[in-house]
């Protein structure tokens, strides 16, 4: 399966984004999905995660209660929502996929990696 996560840009604090992760070569249906970023400096950070086969989700504590990660399978596309966005949420998101039962929550577990997009939120 090949990803291409997309919906970047610049906001402003306090706004909100919408990514969108779709994929091709295969239904994304039968993989679970993740949404990482990295920021200048840090290390890649697990953002929200879903599973494929019972929709259960899990996100890091950074952006619990602001970001919802959900999937369209008919459009084989996953949605990362960003909600009251602040300066520590720029950074370059990436998503990534690997088929299995559950949630994964280590980005050492996934098999496919989509390009990285860019957020950056200013004040």
């Amino acid at each position: 399966v090949q990803l291409q996560a997309s919906g970047g840009g610049q906001v402003q604090a306090g706004e909100s984004l919408t990514l969108s992760c779709e994929a091709s070569g295969e239904r994304l249906d039968f993989y679970a999905v993740g949404w990482f970023r990295q920021g200048p400096g840090n290390e890649r950070e697990g953002v929200a995660f879903i599973s494929h086969n019972d929709g259960s989700t899990h996100y890091g504590d950074s952006v619990k209660g602001r970001f919802t990660i959900s999937r369209d399978n008919a459009k084989n596309t996953v949605y990362l929502q960003m909600n009251a966005l602040n300066l520590w949420d720029t950074s370059v998101y990436t998503c990534a996929a690997v088929r299995g039962w559950g949630l994964f929550l280590k980005a050492s577990e996934y098999d496919y990696w989509g390009q990285g997009t860019l957020v950056t939120v200013s004040s």
